[in-house]
């Protein structure tokens, strides 16, 4: 039977599922390592990074300003 994890002290239902989500976590991670010790994973720039998000927010606001919808 699966054991119960108390919820004030884990967000997963039982151990098995917080080992489960362990193994995944740790092999996304490593994963991660991997690429970015890879010298041909493309590098972004915070700035180029922020541009392109700033692109994105204002294309955005401009597609809801014509629907008549306005963010928060």
């Amino acid at each position: 039977m699966p054991t119960p994890l108390d919820p004030l002290v884990s967000e997963l239902a039982t151990q098995e599922d917080a080992d489960s989500y362990d193994i995944w976590f740790r092999a996304k991670v490593e994963s991660a390592l991997h690429r970015a010790d890879d010298p041909t994973t493309t590098r972004h720039t915070t700035d180029a990074v922020l541009r392109r998000m700033d692109a994105v927010i204002k294309s955005s606001e401009s597609r809801l300003s014509q629907i008549g919808t306005h963010a928060p």
